[in-house]
């Protein structure tokens, strides 16, 4: 009996597994304290915003249009302040990990609905629709919660068929900056003081009748824009170009594999 103990225990403590109260209190301190480090980060950060879908994008913000916004997991740190809309809504995963960049992004003013691409699906884009419905922006991380690297899922060309919202794809890049390239996203971190430049691509439109070839094509649209707005960032940001290219060129090599 004593033997089966620990093989339960590890089943309550999958994905799945309710948090204990540990976990909530782990989860509302550290959320606090990442929600510090990304607060200094925004008031310490010089920003300025470019490309064709700019001027589109924050005239849909002032008329309260709502919008989808895209953009890669990699490059999410500095995404809030990019926001100036009257309310946004982004799906983000249950697991623990997930729930304190939940915690973090709720006290920055951002709506969250529970679900991935792996795990409640379902019930993350009925809840996006229902944001939309109250006329939210959605935000929408394509190749999240864990890769391919700048590859785009369908679900911002599902959302955008649904809502006939148009998609942004937007990106940044700092001019000194901590990139993580153990990690699977290689998540960019600005550091204080550095001139962030993001850049808003011209956007994404679904029709409601779109084909199933219609809605590839449209998905392909999303990853090359994206990529597109990352070498154009990078570069006004002074990275090395073989630095964006082993960023973005795993999108060809996992494709073949």
């Amino acid at each position: 009996m004593s033997a089966d103990r620990p093989r339960r225990s590890a089943r309550r403590r999958g994905p799945g597994a309710p948090l204990t109260f540990g976990d909530r209190v782990m989860i509302a301190v550290v959320g606090t304290l990442l929600f510090i480090a990304l607060r200094i980060l925004g008031w310490t950060t010089r920003k300025r915003f470019v490309g064709p879908g700019a001027e589109q994008l924050f005239a849909r913000f002032d008329a309260a249009e709502p919008s989808i916004i895209a953009f890669w997991h990699g490059r999410m740190v500095m995404m809030p302040f990019a926001y100036r809309g009257p309310g946004a809504c982004i799906m983000n995963s249950r697991h623990r990990d997930g729930q304190l960049i939940s915690r973090a992004i709720h006290l920055l003013g951002i709506e969250v609905v529970r679900g991935s691409s792996t795990r409640g699906w379902v019930g993350g884009m009925r809840g996006l629709l229902a944001a939309h419905a109250r006329g939210r922006d959605i935000v929408i991380v394509p190749d999240g919660p864990r890769g391919p690297r700048c590859r785009a899922k369908s679900g911002a060309v599902q959302l955008a068929r649904a809502t006939g919202a148009p998609i942004y794809p937007v990106a940044y890049a700092a001019s000194r900056a901590r990139v993580l390239s153990r990690s699977w996203d290689w998540m960019c971190i600005p550091l204080p003081f550095s001139s962030v430049t993001y850049v808003i691509e011209s956007p994404i439109r679904v029709a409601r009748e779109s084909s199933p070839a219609e809605l590839e094509a449209a998905r392909v649209a999303l990853e090359e824009r994206l990529n597109d707005a990352v070498r154009v960032a990078d570069a006004a940001a002074g990275v090395a170009p073989e630095r964006t290219v082993e960023y973005i060129g795993t999108v060809a090599r996992q494709a073949e594999s």
